[in-house]
C-alpha cells in the first residue's frame, strides 16, 4: 500500500477546458475546507505569457468553482531574489490544491532543480494535499522525463533525462508520458506526445527493463489516491499502462487495484535509501533542538498576529543565535537545515505581512473622516456650533488638522 495522506491527479492535457471541469470537481471535493489552491508557473516561466496562462487557470477556477487561486511565482532559478523564492516557497507549503500545466519539462526540473520545491511537494502529498500536474508538467513526475521539445522541435537524438521521480518516491516506478492520442500531426504520426510510434519504440528501449510507461490521453486525468490505495479513471479518452510491448488500457470511470497497477511498476527495493535517511536512521535527532526551534516558531506566530514587531524581531534574532551555536557545537546538519528553512519562512512571513500593511495612511483615513467631516457640516448648519468645535477639537488631539474653507472643510495630518 502507498503511504501519505494525498493525490497526485496527472492530467494528459485540457486542463482548463470545459471536459475536465467534472475532474476538477471531483478532487476538490476530496478536501476538507478551506481549500488554498496554487498554481506554480515554473514551466513557462521562459515564456512571454506566463502570467497570463496564470490568470486563465484563476479565472477558470473562480468562474467554475468559485475556488480562488493564489500564483506560486518560481519562474527562474536565476533571476528570483531570495526573498521572492523563500516568498514561493511559503505560498506552496500553504497550498493543498498544488496545480503545475503547460511550458517546457526540461525547463522546469533545470529550475526546480536544487530548490525546496519538490520536496515541499512531496511533504504537502503526504500530509493530504492534491498535487495536479498536466501536460508538460506530467512529464516531470516519473524516473525520467521525454525532452519533448528538443526532440521534436529541434531535432535531437532520442533520449530521456532525469525526472523528479515523485511517483518513485510513493512506490511507483514508472515514467509518464501525456497527450498519448495526440492527433495534430494529421498527415504524420504525433501519438505519445508528438513522438510517434517509431520514436516511442526508440524510448521504451533506452529504459531499464523495470520501467513502465504511464501512458495518458489529452482530456483524461489518471487520480492516484493514497490514502485509499486506488487509481481511479477520469476524462473523456482512456490511461495506458505499456511495458515492454505489452498494454493495458483503462477507460472512464474505472478503478484500478494498488497491486494491479504497481505490477507494472515494481520499486526498486536493491537501491540504498538516501544519504540523509541512512543518517536519520542511525542517529536519532536531537529533539531538544528541534523544541526550542519549534516553540520560537509559535512564539513568532503568536506575536505576528498580536503585531508586536519588538518581540518578532527578538524571535528572529534568538532563533539566530540558536542556529549559529548549534553550528558551533556541531549539531545534527539536517536539523540545522530544517531550523534554517524555518527560519526563512518565518522572514518571509514578516514580509508578507509588512506587504500586505497599509503604505499611506492618508488614504485609510479619507473615507472615515469623510463621513465625520460630513457630520460635522450638518452640526454646523445647524448652528450647533460648539459641538461642531469639539469634533475639530477631538480631530486635532488625534493629529489630524480641519480647515474651514470657502469649498467646504479641508483635512491633513500633523507634520
Amino acid at each position: 500500500m502507498p503511504t501519505g495522506k494525498g493525490i497526485i491527479a496527472i492530467m494528459g492535457s485540457g486542463e482548463t477546458t470545459d471536459s475536465m471541469v467534472r475532474v476538477h470537481r471531483y478532487l476538490l471535493d476530496r478536501l476538507p475546507p478551506p481549500v488554498k489552491a496554487v498554481f506554480i508557473d515554473t514551466p513557462a516561466g521562459f515564456q512571454m505569457n506566463a502570467d497570463d496562462l496564470f490568470q486563465k487557470a484563476r479565472e477558470y477556477f473562480e468562474k467554475r468553482f468559485n475556488q480562488p487561486m493564489v500564483q506560486v511565482s518560481f519562474k527562474s532559478s536565476k533571476n528570483i531574489s531570495p526573498y521572492e523564492a523563500e516568498k514561493a516557497f511559503q505560498i506552496l507549503r500553504q497550498g493543498n490544491y498544488i496545480f503545475v500545466g503547460p511550458g517546457s519539462p526540461t525547463y522546469a526540473l533545470k529550475n526546480w532543480a536544487g530548490t525546496p520545491i519538490p520536496q515541499i511537494i512531496f511533504e504537502r502529498i503526504q500530509s493530504g494535499a492534491c498535487f495536479i500536474p498536466a501536460s508538460a508538467a506530467a512529464l516531470t513526475v516519473g524516473r525520467f522525463t521525454l525532452p519533448v521539445y528538443e526532440i521534436y522541435k529541434v531535432g535531437e537524438e532520442v533520449h530521456w533525462v532525469e525526472g523528479l521521480d515523485l511517483l518513485g518516491r510513493f512506490g511507483l516506478d514508472m515514467v509518464v508520458i501525456p497527450h498519448w492520442n495526440n492527433a495534430e500531426g494529421g498527415t504524420h504520426d504525433t501519438r505519445f506526445c508528438w513522438m510517434g510510434e517509431p520514436r516511442l519504440l526508440q524510448l521504451e528501449a533506452l529504459l531499464p527493463p523495470g520501467i513502465p510507461i504511464l501512458g495518458i490521453d489529452e482530456h483524461t486525468a489518471c487520480i492516484l489516491n493514497f490514502q485509499t490505495g486506488q487509481i481511479l479513471i477520469q476524462g473523456v479518452g482512456e490511461v495506458t499502462l505499456r511495458h515492454q510491448g505489452r498494454q493495458k488500457t483503462f477507460k472512464d470511470g474505472q478503478i484500478l487495484s494498488w497491486d494491479e497497477f504497481k505490477g507494472f511498476a515494481l520499486p526498486r527495493l536493491e537501491e540504498k535509501p538516501p544519504a540523509t535517511l541512512q543518517i536519520l536512521m542511525t542517529q536519532p535527532p536531537q529533539e531538544s533542538f528541534m523544541d526550542r526551534v519549534k516553540s520560537a516558531k509559535e512564539s513568532f506566530d503568536k506575536f505576528l498576529q498580536e503585531h508586536k514587531g519588538a518581540a518578532l524581531i527578538d524571535i528572529l534574532v534568538g532563533l539566530d543565535k540558536m542556529i549559529w551555536k548549534s553550528c558551533k557545537d556541531f549539531e545534527d546538519e539536517d536539523l540545522i537545515s530544517q531550523a534554517r528553512e524555518i527560519l526563512r519562512g518565518m522572514i518571509v512571513q514578516l514580509g508578507i505581512r509588512f506587504d500586505e500593511s497599509p503604505k499611506d495612511v492618508s488614504s485609510i483615513l479619507s473615507p472615515l473622516l469623510d463621513i465625520i467631516l460630513d457630520i460635522r457640516e450638518k452640526l454646523r448648519k445647524a448652528k450647533q456650533w460648539e459641538m461642531a468645535d469639539q469634533i475639530r477639537s477631538k480631530l486635532f488631539q488625534a493629529g489630524i488638522i480641519v480647515e474651514d474653507r470657502l469649498g467646504g472643510p479641508q483635512w491633513r495630518l500633523k507634520a
